[in-house]
């Protein structure tokens, strides 16, 4: 049994927005994926990093859950900034029970035991231009609750592994906020998404102040998942 990562999948099957259009890469990404995912075994578990899928509802992303319900392996799915059909996970555990989906759970205000292990995690916060100060400091104290909470839930676990679908450390940026509740829990390990071709510059990668950093956007990682541990 092995843990993975990726993220941004951006899965397009009951929606108009393949990737495709933006040439590179992300050409032919749908078989791309479903190559890349053959190295998980059906006892192994991937953490999906956000901007799962395109569609605007539940409905309208079914063909893309089901797509990844037919990939080997347990899959922990996370918020992305374009998951607009994120809902409760309540009502999302159902949707997933009614249509037969069942190796798909739900990171939200939770953790995942992987052996001694806990999968912790958020979407995070960037700053919105469009938005003002306040604004965007209510978003970033709920992702740091959200936070709390899924490392909260971990206390008896030996490790705990962050994963985020915004990055919380650029080049040159930090979200200090994020980044003293992973150094509160002893946080040691951090896998996020959302940065794709010119973006990709900005990464961080290794080892930086305790916590080592690693991106796994699906167009970075040749839409292959990682393994983690």
């Amino acid at each position: 049994m092995a843990l993975y990562a990726i993220g941004d999948l951006h899965l397009s099957h009951g929606t108009n927005k393949p990737m495709d259009v933006f040439g590179g890469g992300w050409v032919n990404y749908i078989e791309k994926l479903k190559a890349g995912f053959q190295v998980l075994g059906a006892g192994d578990v991937c953490v999906l990093c956000g901007d799962i899928s395109w569609g605007m509802n539940l409905d309208e992303s079914l063909e893309d859950f089901l797509f990844i319900e037919n990939q080997p392996g347990r899959k922990i799915i996370l918020k992305g900034n374009h998951d607009y059909w994120w809902n409760t996970a309540a009502k999302m555990k159902k949707f997933f029970d009614k249509n037969g989906i069942t190796s798909i759970d739900i990171l939200h205000n939770s953790c995942f035991r992987y052996e001694d292990t806990a999968i912790c995690g958020t979407r995070g916060w960037l700053a919105d231009d469009d938005l003002n100060a306040e604004q965007n400091g209510k978003i970033m104290a709920r992702e740091v609750l959200r936070l709390r909470a899924s490392l909260q839930a971990s206390k008896e676990m030996i490790e705990r592994i962050c994963f985020f679908h915004y990055p919380p450390r650029f080049k040159n940026t930090v979200c200090n906020e994020l980044v003293s509740v992973m150094n509160e829990y002893d946080v040691k390990r951090c896998y996020y998404g959302h940065l794709h071709g010119d973006g990709h510059r900005l990464a961080v990668h290794g080892l930086i102040e305790g916590i080592e950093y690693e991106m796994v956007s699906a167009d970075f990682v040749n839409f292959t998942p990682q393994m983690v541990m």
